[in-house]
């Protein structure tokens, strides 16, 4: 069975830890990963940026399973930052710098075409036979 990535929950664990601990939350971004929108010319030599994800310091925070954007202030003008969850190497207090680092992850696959396709349960009762009873079965 394939399941989704752990790393969305364990950023947004982080995220309210550093917060409840008083800690400004820092994001370390792959700047140049597919689908990454962040003023450019904070980039450093090595392809990333480091962001200030604070609630005093952004506007509108939202971290999904997909990705995590917000709107902050770069230079006093105002910016929407757009990044995958792929594409976070880090998130870390910046008084301690205790938090975790993630490996690189390349983007998901789309979906191929013609691929399968999910059943969707419309809740009614599968017909029994005349007076037969509903049974359970133990799995282990």
């Amino acid at each position: 069975m394939t399941m989704t990535s752990s790393k969305p929950y364990l950023i947004k664990a982080h995220y309210q830890w550093i917060v409840d601990n008083d800690c400004t939350p820092y994001l370390a971004v792959d700047a140049y990963s597919k689908g990454v929108s962040v003023p450019q010319q904070y980039v450093n030599k090595d392809g990333q940026i480091v962001l200030n994800i604070s609630p005093s310091a952004v506007v509108g925070l939202d971290m999904d399973l997909e990705a995590i954007s917000f709107s902050a202030r770069f230079g006093g003008v105002p910016i929407s930052i757009y990044v995958p969850a792929y594409a976070v190497l880090g998130i870390y207090a910046k008084e301690n710098g205790r938090g975790m680092m993630f490996d690189l992850e390349k983007p998901p696959e789309p979906p191929k075409p013609g691929g399968e396709l999910r059943s969707v349960s419309t809740n009614k009762p599968k017909p029994t036979a005349q007076g037969a009873k509903p049974s359970l079965k133990i799995i282990k």
